[in-house]
């Protein structure tokens, strides 16, 4: 019966939210397919995922360049199956003053956390709107709300992910396609190793990073009810209503202080 369950499509799929939002998908009888850099990482994910007796389709790709994010939809496509679920998950940021940071390592943030967004929702909406059927799954985040000194490019490709999504939703409101956003808060995944940031103020405090798991839940409940976003917590949607009420300039300056690191005065 693998072949009649739907599928869901989702990039970075092998740790953090994108692995906690796979297993919600598969619990729920969802085929998937899941896409990341590294093979051996995304084999050991299937093999979890397959355990809720889904079938599980890999696909070793490196987002950060358009062509093999156009391979993956070519992949999809060569394999004759529906999307029914996108879950643009992937994405990373990359730590330090704007001023010091690698020009190169920026562009490959924007590549990630926007052209492949853009590209994997282009393709796969053109499906479901022959369909008149689908749900796609932006993950943004609670630094779309601000401006981030010392993430100042992360930050404002979360701007473009959540204002993409609520643009989108309204251009489809007269379909049977809904797009939600999830904006998560500090979360416990590898996401500060890999933007360099775990000397920041931000994540000293281990303990207050939230679950991934919880996280995944929120945005699945929010997909799954058509709702346009989600904040993930009750904490960060306090820092997103206090944010909604101060100027942008004050914004700016308590992200500064907050993400600065630790050992500066």
């Amino acid at each position: 019966m693998e072949n009649f369950k739907p599928y869901a499509l989702i990039t970075g799929a092998t740790q953090g939210i994108g692995f906690e939002l796979a297993k919600l998908f598969a619990k729920d009888g969802y085929n998937l397919v899941i896409a990341a850099r590294s093979q051996s990482q995304l084999d050991s994910a299937a093999y979890a995922l397959e355990q809720y007796g889904i079938k599980v389709i890999v696909s070793a790709r490196d987002l950060f360049r358009e062509e093999e994010v156009f391979a993956l939809c070519a992949e999809v496509e060569s394999l004759g199956i529906e999307i029914n679920i996108l879950v643009n998950n992937a994405g990373q940021g990359v730590y330090g003053l704007f001023k010091d940071t690698d020009l190169n390592r920026e562009l490959d943030i924007v590549h990630l956390n926007i052209n492949a967004v853009i590209i994997l929702t282009k393709h796969f909406l053109s499906k479901m709107l022959l369909r008149n059927e689908g749900k796609i799954l932006n993950l943004a985040s609670i630094a779309s709300k601000t401006p981030g000194p010392w993430q100042s490019v992360y930050h404002g490709t979360k701007a473009f992910i959540l204002s993409f999504s609520e643009a989108l939703r309204s251009e489809l409101e007269d379909t049977n396609i809904t797009v939600t956003a999830l904006l998560p808060g500090p979360t416990d995944t590898d996401f500060f190793n890999k933007a360099d940031m775990n000397q920041s103020k931000a994540v000293q405090d281990k303990d207050s990073l939230a679950d991934p798991a919880d996280t995944a839940k929120d945005g699945y409940d929010a997909l799954m009810n058509n709702k346009d976003k989600v904040v993930s917590g009750f904490s960060n949607k306090l820092k997103v209503g206090m944010s909604n009420v101060l100027s942008d300039s004050l914004n700016a300056e308590i992200i500064k202080e907050q993400q600065k690191p630790a050992d500066s005065n």
